[in-house]
């Protein structure tokens, strides 16, 4: 099936949940936001979504950085 994963037109297996998408672009559960059709998902929620065909998905990746003391 076909869902559009940040503005690309993306194929995926049938069935999948956002936990396998995520997993299948090869990035950390922990460390990104999801939103489904304009829903912003919870964490926990990750395996229960299933995405269907069409569904839109926008995914955010936190970057940690720093460290410092954030004094100049």
């Amino acid at each position: 099936m076909h869902v559009q994963v940040n503005g690309e037109s993306r194929r995926v297996p049938e069935e999948i949940n956002v936990t396998g998408l995520l997993r299948d672009l090869e990035l950390n559960v922990e460390r990104v936001a999801v939103e489904v059709n304009l829903e912003i998902l919870d964490r926990r929620d990750f395996d229960a979504r299933t995405l269907r065909e069409g569904d839109r998905i926008e995914i955010l990746s936190f970057i940690g950085g720093g460290g410092g003391s954030g004094h100049e």
